[in-house]
């Protein structure tokens, strides 16, 4: 975090200094007071995962961990200057694609054998994302410029299975259908002829428990989950 910040304030610098200028890309896009334009890219989801506290003792789980796995997203972005081009907020209703992987680990039942069992719990989510962002950016220098951006991100989860009937002979994870999210990241951008392209990195984390306890086998050792995502996107605004 500190590090991203020094990196601003030392683009900042040397746009105030004013270096040599090159011939300028897209030169009233500051003017302008909305943007709209699109997004798309790749994430990598994971949950934070808490077990119970006798997982092991009560149902002999050794360890319960995660496993990021890819996605993608897509969505319509729009932005707003506040008073000055360094200042704005952003809006970016998305479509996301998203699998998250739960394993478990066991003691081997069969005491000669020196390897434990491991057993795979998915969960797969299309989520609805609108995330409302502040973001402040550095001014231009030629045609690139910086930014950092903070926000908050509702989720609504078009596969949540929350109000399903639970399958005892194949069960599965239920996770709640709405989330509420806090967001950080950072990217950078680069002013061509007729439009801005961006590249951004963000980081999503669920404010509260996202788990459903229904006392199954596979839920049983779980104490709370919560979702973290990564996002790294292409933004193309006009």
């Amino acid at each position: 975090m500190r590090f991203i910040l020094f990196l601003l304030v030392i683009l900042q610098s040397y746009t105030i200094i004013g270096q040599t200028h090159k011939t300028w890309n897209y030169k009233k896009f500051d003017d302008r007071l909305f943007h709209f334009g699109f997004m798309f890219g790749i994430n990598s989801c994971d949950f934070q995962s808490y077990p119970v506290l006798d997982a092991y003792q009560s149902y002999g789980v050794k360890s319960l961990l995660t496993k990021p796995t890819p996605g993608g997203q897509v969505g319509i972005l729009s932005t707003m200057k506040i008073f000055t081009p360094t200042l704005r907020l952003r809006l970016i209703p998305s479509i996301s694609f998203q699998e998250k992987v739960i394993q478990y680990t066991f003691d081997n039942p069969d005491t000669s054998k020196t390897f434990d069992l491991v057993e795979e719990e998915r969960v797969n989510s299309t989520s609805l994302d609108f995330p409302l962002m502040l973001q402040y950016r550095t001014l231009r220098y030629n045609n690139f410029a910086a930014y950092f951006l903070a926000g908050a991100q509702y989720s609504i989860d078009l596969q949540s299975l929350e109000s399903s009937s639970q399958n005892f002979i194949d069960p599965f994870i239920k996770i709640k259908k709405y989330d509420f999210q806090g967001q950080i990241g950072g990217g950078v951008e680069f002013f061509l002829p007729f439009f801005k392209l961006g590249i951004e990195l963000k980081y999503s984390h669920s404010f509260k428990n996202i788990f459903i306890q229904d006392f199954t086998p596979v839920s049983n050792p779980i104490h709370k989950l919560y979702n973290k995502i990564w996002f790294l996107s292409l933004t193309f605004e006009g």
